[in-house]
């Protein structure tokens, strides 16, 4: 595991239930602004034994961005929907809603 991989992971356990990011939003509080792609590929790599929300870090438009080949998008889908998280019909999640302040103390303020 890379020293950027455990950043990432180690940001990613710390989203609240509830609450998304963006993969650019993760790597921009890094302080690595244009490696929204290395956060995906950091979290495709992912250890099978390390709980960790993935499931909480989507795209810069409010849309899953997983494939849906192996069924990922609708269990992130149904992860998020069962953490209040709620779509749009078109499928976007409100960013300005449910993005994760990291300066919040109490995690949810709705």
């Amino acid at each position: 595991m890379t020293p950027f991989q455990r950043q990432v992971y180690a940001l990613v356990a710390e989203i609240p239930r509830g609450r998304v990011l963006s993969y650019g939003a993760v790597a921009a509080l890094l302080g690595r602004p244009r490696s929204a792609r290395a956060v995906g590929g950091a979290l495709s790599l992912t250890p099978d034994d390390l709980e960790l929300p993935w499931w909480r870090v989507i795209s810069g438009s409010g849309r899953i961005s997983t494939s849906p080949i192996h069924h990922t998008a609708q269990i992130q889908r149904a992860l998020l929907e069962d953490e209040g998280v709620e779509f749009t019909e078109s499928g976007r999640i409100d960013r300005e809603r449910f993005e994760w302040d990291p300066e919040e103390t109490d995690g949810r303020d709705d």
